[in-house]
């Protein structure tokens, strides 16, 4: 921090305990943020929300120090603050937890939650010090966490609190909490929002960036929304509707896609049996799991993440081959097959890392558009690209899929989420091949382009097509399948159709086995109903 100045207080009392006055942020060209106010005030939640490329990771940013505005002012209690960095905002007692953590895998829960900030004897790291410092913040707080487990061994709702204690052990007393249900379990967001309450109890303010408008109603006290980087809407939640804030965040109200089911089933199109798969670091293994999905049919997959979920999926589509078993599409073995063939064959697939594995960051629009596709008529030629065909067909699925991009020539690195998970999905999706697979196709993505991808993925399902959908999201598998298998340490442990997959078994079998549907061994042997 390097200087703080007074500048007032909020009228008639004392001021916020965090606040932006006029922020605006351009990145090149782009106005990303433009002259936005928020104030959160002590001890509240405060929600941001909007759809990707509103701001709000703009503004949050700003907020932690992660970029500087080009005008407008930061304060902390009433005191204008220049942040340089994250450092600068910590010791201002700001804190914040991504959606993706940042801690030691192979370090005890005391060593990440006071690494920077030690407790030291005779110049080293005390460590019965920093177990007993951890105990006593996480029983202030309400939460169960052992200081001397190792990271690494934990599952994601206890590596978030580990995240929450590091931040609070530094002192925060403004928390920012980056999309945190994203790979929770119903009853860990449960847990996770006695916590956040607790916090705001005891006097922590709290501000949740969230796309998830139950949750913004659940758990908060106000909502911000942005939209196109400006203020459209700042409400009491206990006095609005989750219409209100999606009419703000997407301007129209929002019509949710559901699978209108009851259609008739075509042949077996993706057939998996006994597949085996062995440990490996940092995977899970696949027990004996079986599964059909067949024409004109949505087959969910349920599970907390790191159950064997990736696993089978990498098998089905060619990444990893199995210990034992088989996959077969239409009746044909796969074995010894890769990818490409597999794709050849009529396997299409969105991955769960759209940024790592479903683009290339540096190519164009046009290029992604292409990937996968590009040896083939129009757009390949005995070995070589025609790039009047690559732009044509690129500028042809951005109108189609109404991906907002400034053209088919720029990065797809410049896209917003949604965006750039539409482009995905585009280039899935043109070919109509037989089997979609796809995972978290919404995880990131705001409700207004939540709702176009269920659309997306219903179509495949009415015009004749396999989806095996791969969802942490209750509600979304719920509305999307016309089946669910739970998956739980790399087995099937449940099967459900649609009408019996309430939220309260899914979340039930996600986290014990036999609480719901079939018995483990009937729900994998083979799904057929």
């Amino acid at each position: 921090m390097t200087g703080s100045t007074a500048v007032g207080s909020a009228a008639g009392g004392a001021p916020p305990a965090a606040e932006l006055r006029g922020i605006t942020k351009r990145f090149g060209p782009v106005l990303a943020v433009d002259g936005v106010d928020l104030a959160l005030e002590r001890g509240t939640v405060h929600a941001v929300v909007g759809e990707n490329g509103a701001g709000k990771s703009t503004l949050m940013s700003v907020l932690y120090g992660l970029h500087r505005p080009d005008a407008g002012q930061v304060l902390r209690d009433g005191r204008e603050v220049r942040l340089g960095s994250p450092l600068d905002a910590i010791a201002a007692g700001l804190g914040m937890v991504h959606q993706h953590f940042r801690l030691f895998g192979s370090l005890t829960v005391a060593e990440n939650v006071v690494y920077r900030a030690e407790p030291a004897r005779f110049g080293v790291l005390d460590r019965r010090a920093a177990q007993e410092r951890v105990a006593e913040l996480s029983a202030r707080i309400g939460l169960d966490v052992d200081p001397t487990a190792r990271v690494d061994t934990l599952p994601l709702g206890v590596r978030q609190r580990v995240e929450i204690l590091k931040a609070l052990h530094r002192r925060a007393e403004v928390l920012i909490l980056d999309e945190p249900t994203a790979v929770l379990t119903p009853g860990e967001v449960d847990s996770l929002f006695v916590v956040v309450r607790r916090m705001a109890e005891q006097g922590t303010t709290v501000a949740l960036v969230t796309h998830k408008v139950r949750e913004v109603l659940e758990v908060t006290d106000r909502v911000t929304v942005l939209r196109d980087g400006v203020v459209t809407a700042r409400l009491t939640t206990a006095q609005t509707t989750a219409g209100e804030i999606v009419e703000a965040m997407i301007g129209r109200g929002l019509v949710p896609a559901v699978n209108p089911r009851g259609a008739v089933r075509g042949d077996p199109v993706l057939e998996v049996d006994g597949l085996r798969m062995p440990a490996a670091p940092g995977a899970s293994r696949v027990q004996d799991v079986s599964l059909r999905v067949s024409a004109g049919e949505v087959v969910g997959i349920a599970g907390v993440s790191g159950n064997g979920q990736r696993e089978l999926v990498e098998a089905v589509v060619g990444l990893r081959r199995p210990e034992s078993g088989g996959v077969r599409l239409h009746g044909r073995d796969l074995a010894g097959l890769g990818v490409r063939e597999r794709r050849r064959l009529g396997i299409a697939y969105v991955p769960e890392d759209r940024q790592g594995m479903g683009t290339a960051a540096s190519l164009s629009v046009a290029d992604n558009l292409a990937l996968g596709h590009h040896r083939t008529p129009p757009i390949g030629r005995r070995g070589r690209l025609s790039p009047r065909a690559l732009r044509a067909q690129a500028a042809e699925l951005v109108r189609r899929l109404g991906v907002k991009t400034a053209g088919v020539a720029v990065p797809v690195s410049s896209l917003s989420g949604g965006n750039a998970q539409k482009v995905v999905l585009a280039r899935e999706l043109h070919h109509e091949a037989p089997l979609l697979v796809v995972e978290q196709p919404t995880q990131g993505v705001d409700v207004g382009a939540g709702e176009e991808i269920h659309r997306l993925l219903l179509d495949v399902r009415s015009r004749g097509g396999a989806v095996l959908l791969v969802s942490y999201e209750i509600t979304e598998l719920r509305a999307l399948a016309d089946r669910v298998l739970v998956m739980l340490d790399g087995a099937v442990t449940a099967e459900l159709d649609a009408a019996e997959a309430t939220e309260e078994v899914l979340g039930a079998a996600m986290v014990q086995a036999g609480r719901a549907g079939s018995p483990a061994g009937s729900a994998s042997g083979g799904g057929e109903r």
